[in-house]
């Protein structure tokens, strides 16, 4: 048998500055999730973590179109986050927000030792400025016409249509994003960079370490990014909301958000092993050349994942002490790098791209009040964007839904039970095992042997031919049942429908787990229908955590009643069931021109409380 390995998932942050939504759901969160609960039931050690990016331009923005300070804000759709994705079934070891004193301390101790170890310097920068406002404009205040693909509306640092990372001054016809009358003016501001060319052979070296288990436009897109040559980027800015520069006289500037942001995969893992009292339970994964980091996110942020942060831990290189909360010497192993960053493509929406501004958006909060969270986790995880962009829309929700995941898993798992229950005494059919047909063994075997081609796909973050191979399995055990007929063959050759019944129970139970990491909520119901007790997983809690300023709420995954293995069957003749229930539900036709209607519509969103 072998060793469990230690898995860290590291997970997108998302801005709180607005609710999540299906976009968020398929780059990032289920398939972190869906490969995290794969792991946590072959035994491997696995740690979960990511929170609220609570600082940068898109919280300044939000909060200053509402009129409220920017802590406001974060922690308002923060605590939405909590109750989103609990409701949903993410289960994160941790997930906690950028605006702890853990990660703000973290964060200043990794910029003084990059800064002693020389590996930043400064420069004066040509920013934009807004005469009328009387202070420079961060890049997600300013937008223009983006001087690479020409795309009208770029933002100040990125463009949305192209992906390429932009310089505000460069963009053709600049303008103040909430005011487009300010005449803007470009003007000089000292900054530090972080000195990225230092380290261009060290990341290609990387790269060519990864790139046979990497997705192909991961590797290509970050090997043409360091062979384009590396530039320093700056890592403070002129802003009022983040994390403090530890230096005198620069009480004016803050740490930019793409420095620290990412730093919150390693801060989370600190806090965490704080949380459950032992301190230095992340170096399990941190310091370990043998654990893999994996680092789920969506395609606009590949740059951050495989070139920036690798640099900042190739920079520190050194060895966090928990005690004294500071950075230094090299002592042990040096911090390692990710191992995978399986990036995924966008997801639009009936066709067409993501827009908040254009309520262009399903929202979580909106959808989990209509529909059972495995309906969303189905339909989003049978088209994930792992290779191209993909679409949601309403018609294949609806059929997906209705045609896979109710007509033919549901209906499998359901009819099955109910006939048992009702046929044999509320029991698994008693059963001699060497009667068993060679049908009925063929299609055991099938269900057993998916554990390990499944169970491949998965390791290989393969999430989306994992759970077409999972249905194939689905469907083929309807074809065996419906040649078998045992609510047929039940009034004249009893014994043998028994066989039967008994066989597709197991390959159920088989099916139960395999689909689990998809499907948790309706694969606990089928765990109990057929008559075992325990979680297959553990639970999604909302705590509070006191700090010295103020307590913070987390969302954490509570591990202690899970008695779920990535196993085969063990299902008992004569085990006692329990009642069945339907476990999808149907969905009506009407929903797809109800939901359509609620695209590009103004919606009524909760009121942020002063």
């Amino acid at each position: 048998m072998t060793e469990p390995k230690f898995i860290h998932v590291s997970v997108a942050w998302p801005y709180a500055n607005g609710d999540l939504h299906v976009g968020h759901l398929a780059g990032a969160y289920l398939p972190a999730d869906i490969f995290a609960r794969y792991h946590r039931l072959k035994g491997n050690h696995v740690l979960m973590v990511s929170g609220s990016d609570s600082h940068g331009t898109p919280i300044s923005v939000e909060a200053d179109k509402r009129g409220i300070p920017a802590r406001q804000v974060f922690e308002h759709y923060h605590e939405r986050f909590l109750l989103t994705q609990q409701k949903i079934g993410i289960s994160y070891d941790l997930f906690t927000h950028t605006d702890t004193e853990s990660h703000h301390k973290i964060a200043q101790d990794f910029f003084l030792w990059l800064l002693e170890k020389g590996y930043l310097y400064k420069e004066t920068q040509q920013l934009m400025y807004s005469e009328q406002e009387k202070r420079f404009l961060p890049d997600r205040y300013v937008e223009g016409e983006c001087y690479i693909c020409h795309f009208a509306n770029a933002r100040g640092d990125q463009c949305d249509n192209c992906g390429s990372l932009l310089d505000a001054t460069k963009l053709i016809n600049p303008r103040n994003k909430g005011n487009p009358a300010d005449k803007l003016i470009v003007r000089q501001s000292e900054h530090f960079f972080l000195d990225l060319g230092r380290w261009e052979p060290e990341l290609l070296d990387y790269l060519k370490q990864h790139e046979d288990h990497w997705r192909p436009n991961v590797v290509r897109f970050s090997q043409n990014f360091v062979a384009d040559g590396l530039q320093g980027r700056p890592i403070t800015r002129d802003i009022d909301w983040g994390i403090d520069v530890p230096l005198p006289g620069w009480e004016d500037k803050k740490l930019y958000v793409w420095f620290e942001a990412v730093m919150g995969y390693f801060t989370a893992s600190v806090e965490w092993a704080r949380n459950i009292g032992q301190p230095d339970a992340w170096k399990q994964w941190w310091y370990n050349p043998q654990a893999e980091i994996y680092n789920f996110i969506g395609k606009d942020n590949i740059p951050f994942h495989t070139i920036i942060w690798q640099a900042e831990l190739l920079g520190v290189d050194g060895i966090y002490n928990s005690e004294s909360d500071s950075i230094g010497q090299r002592v042990e192993a040096p911090l390692q790098l990710p191992y995978d960053v399986p990036a995924n493509e966008f997801m639009n929406i009936e066709g067409d791209k993501f827009s908040k501004s254009r309520n262009w958006a399903i929202w979580l909060p909106d959808i989990l009040d209509r529909y059972q969270p495995d309906a969303i986790r189905y339909y989003t995880a049978a088209t994930f964007p792992e290779s191209a962009d993909s679409d949601f829309n309403w018609d294949g929700f609806l059929n997906r839904v209705n045609s896979e995941l109710l007509a033919a898993w549901g209906n499998l798992a359901n009819r099955m039970l109910s006939f048992s229950f009702k046929r044999f005494e509320g029991r698994v059919p008693t059963i001699n095992l060497d009667d068993l047909t060679a049908e009925d063994r063929a299609i055991l075997e099938k269900s057993e042997a998916a554990f390990d081609s499944i169970g491949q796909l998965l390791e290989a973050v393969k999430l989306k031919e994992a759970l077409t191979q999972a249905m194939t399995l689905v469907r083929d055990s309807n074809a065996y049942l419906d040649r078998r007929a045992p609510w047929k063959t039940i009034k004249e050759t009893p014994a043998d429908a028994a066989l039967a019944v008994y066989t597709v129970l197991r390959v159920i139970d088989n099916l139960k787990v395999i689909l689990s990491p998809f499907l948790p909520f309706t694969s606990q119901k089928v765990h109990e229908f057929l008559g075992y007790d325990g979680q297959l997983f553990g639970e999604q809690k909302i705590v509070e955590y006191q700090e010295s300023t103020r307590p913070h709420k987390g969302l954490i995954y509570d591990a202690s009643a899970a008695i779920g293995r990535w196993e085969k069957s063990s299902l008992q003749p004569g085990q006692a069931l329990r009642e069945p229930a339907p476990l999808i539900v149907k969905l009506d036709p009407e929903i797809v021109d109800k939901e359509r209607a609620f695209l590009g519509a103004p919606r009524d969103e909760r009121p942020i409380i002063v």
